[in-house]
């Protein structure tokens, strides 16, 4: 079991309805951090953790198999140039 601070931004913020939150996760992975992210908020998460990625020590990651840190950036997708 570990502790994480999860920062959302844009659409991932809308579908948690807060900016950051503490997060005890069983699975201290990518893919255990989006299944307790999905359990919690529904459809509108699962969307963002689907097309989004996170930020884990400073890599942006879609791998479920990677480790988290202690902090971890939601990015849903985002366009521009």
């Amino acid at each position: 079991m570990a502790e994480v601070v999860v920062r959302y931004f844009a659409a991932a913020e809308e579908a948690a309805g807060r900016p950051e939150e503490r997060i005890e996760v069983a699975d201290p992975t990518v893919g255990g951090l989006q299944a307790v992210l999905v359990a919690r908020y529904g459809e509108p998460m699962e969307r963002v953790v689907r097309s989004g990625s996170f930020l884990v020590g400073g890599v942006v990651s879609r791998d479920p198999s990677r480790a988290l840190t202690a902090t971890v950036d939601v990015l849903p997708p985002f366009a521009g140039g």
